[in-house]
């Protein structure tokens, strides 16, 4: 807990921790007691301790796949209403990675417990069924058509251009993603930032990059109420849309930008109808962004 508390002083976002699978004996099998994930009490208990020392919001993640699916689930969601009972304070986010082949294993090939994309979309709706508040993220892992099949399944948050080479992030020299000789296993979406945001621009779906909640203290059980009741969905509307026309101005290709300014526009007209007495604050800030202003949100 002392050791946690160092990083809510630094300023840590979310905390993500992946369980992996909540079934024990499996666990110890994936992961014997000499090594750094060990201890199956210690690892399932570091949200107690986190939310104990003052990080605010913390995401899971099991590994489907590994175990049987239904199982996985139902632990999931008792350890999001375990938290809840304790502190509060639920996930603030849910990651679904699936079982990906990988060197130096056989497990992905030979696991019983494989799961298909309609199971997988089946995983999906009951995890916003019975978690409703919580940010749901579906990473390059999957295929392009995998992805793009569950937008409409509750997903929240998507990846792009991402780097799963060993210190990718941190060695410039390597220019590819895909590094063979260092990535932990292959992405199945390889789309660019652009290519994704233009995609989704092209089904009416806008595209938020806000970060308000963490500089303006929406987090933690502040915005657990907020998600509960719906509030948060005004905020973030409003913030998807100057965060949307930041990014289409300074970055999105002309054929991107073009789409994606014709989704603001239906987009201030559902906050105008929905919110009329604060629409004249919401342009306000909208046209300063025009402008060329930065980082505004509300």
């Amino acid at each position: 807990v002392e050791d946690l508390k160092v990083l809510r002083s630094v300023g840590i976002g979310t905390f993500q921790v992946f369980q992996e699978t909540y079934n024990r004996k499996l666990y110890g099998q994936m992961h014997p007691s000499w090594s750094v994930k060990g201890d199956y009490d210690w690892r399932v208990t570091c949200f107690h301790r986190c939310l104990e020392a003052g990080v605010d919001d913390v995401g899971f993640g099991v590994l489907y796949g590994l175990c049987d699916w239904r199982y996985e689930l139902l632990a999931t969601v008792m350890h999001a209403r375990d938290l809840e009972r304790w502190f509060n304070i639920g996930p603030h986010t849910l990651s679904f990675p699936r079982l990906e082949p990988a060197s130096g294993t056989r497990v992905p090939e030979e696991s019983p417990f494989l799961i298909d994309d309609r199971t997988f979309q089946r995983i999906l709706v009951i995890a916003r069924l019975a978690i409703p508040y919580t940010g749901m993220i579906v990473t390059a892992r999957e295929s392009p058509e995998s992805r793009n099949a569950v937008l409409d399944h509750g997903i929240t948050q998507i990846d792009c251009s991402s780097n799963i080479a060993i210190k990718g992030y941190s060695d410039f020299l390597s220019e590819s993603h895909q590094d063979k000789e260092r990535q932990q296993f292959m992405l199945g979406d390889n789309r660019t930032i652009d290519e994704m945001v233009r995609y989704l621009a092209s089904r009416g779906t806008i595209t938020s990059f806000c970060t308000a909640g963490y500089r303006c203290g929406r987090t933690g059980g502040c915005i657990m109420d907020a998600l509960k009741t719906g509030r948060e969905g005004k905020f973030c509307k409003i913030n998807a849309v100057l965060t949307f026309r930041e990014w289409l101005d300074d970055f999105a290709s002309p054929e991107t930008r073009r789409l994606g300014l014709k989704l603001i526009d239906s987009e201030l007209e559902a906050i105008k109808a929905w919110l009329p007495k604060f629409y004249p604050s919401v342009i306000k800030q909208y046209e300063a962004t025009v402008r060329g202003e930065r980082d505004l949100f509300f």
